[in-house]
């Protein structure tokens, strides 16, 4: 990336930090209301998109043509929209929609700001809960309405000790559950659901390891930001770069990451 100067990482989380304030006051109003519609992306499934998706990621790419106009946009609900800079805003304006429209409060909304190696900067902000977690190379902190804290993962070792998330039972495909499954058999405690706000606990030194596949690109670059930030390690199942999305594994700290590497790899 060019400009990792102090100056121009100050700006970049000025505008990253907007998107996240714009996508806030978009989605809160949809938040629990009444009559709440939503329709499927997957005929073959289940992909909801709701109005709240929508009108986040139109709100952040209008203050993005105004701010950034040089910068390339990846949007889950608006898809690409090329740029000159080398840089790419990476943006999920509901990660959780499922838990969005079940009222539950752990849906988040993802930012990252990648050049070609991947995410330079990470925002996982939780609009309703009023939590943000950034990451960079410059800070990795948690902002919330208890006061503000570090980031910095743990440092459990022992696979014995850790503890598991993932978002379905059902990870994609009958291999890679029964992959998931042989590694959480060897863990402490194993936890389903939270989606993105999971990566947020994993940076913020509550557990230990976040295992998932058929992750689309603006589905992990923000946590990834986050979680390396605050000293864990994100790679693919095969341990290479993470940052295009597929089978992931983000883990508190190098040496649990091998342990649980070993048991995806092998089985």
């Amino acid at each position: 990336m060019t400009g990792k100067d102090t100056a121009d990482l100050a700006a970049l989380w000025d505008v990253a930090e907007l998107l996240a304030d714009a996508a806030r006051d978009a989605t809160l109003p949809h938040f629990r209301s009444a009559g709440l519609a939503a329709d499927n992306k997957d005929p073959a499934g289940f992909d909801p998109v709701t109005e709240a998706d929508r009108a986040a990621e139109a709100r952040m790419r209008a203050l993005l043509a105004e701010h950034r106009p040089d910068d390339a946009i990846l949007g889950e609900e608006m898809g690409e929209t090329p740029g000159r800079s080398g840089l790419t805003w990476v943006l999920d304006p509901i990660d959780g929609t499922r838990a969005f429209m079940s009222g539950a409060p752990t849906w988040g909304v993802l930012i990252a700001l990648s050049d070609a190696g991947g995410p330079v900067l990470g925002i996982i902000d939780q609009p309703y809960i009023g939590e943000r977690f950034l990451g960079g190379p410059d800070r990795a902190e948690m902002r919330g309405p208890r006061g503000d804290r570090r980031l910095a993962t743990r440092g459990t070792r022992r696979l014995e000790d850790a503890t598991i998330f993932t978002t379905y039972p059902d990870l994609g495909s009958p291999a890679e559950t029964a992959s998931f499954n042989a590694l959480a058999a060897r863990t402490r405690l194993t936890r389903y659901g939270i989606d993105c706000y999971a990566y947020a606990m994993l940076a913020l030194g509550q557990i230990d390891l976040v295992v998932e596949a058929e992750l689309k690109p603006y589905d992990i670059q923000a946590p990834m930001a986050v979680v390396q930030a605050a000293g864990g390690v994100v790679t693919g199942w095969d341990g290479g770069p993470a940052h295009r999305g597929g089978r992931v594994l983000a883990a508190a700290n190098p040496e649990i990451h091998a342990r649980a590497l070993e048991i995806l790899h092998n089985t």
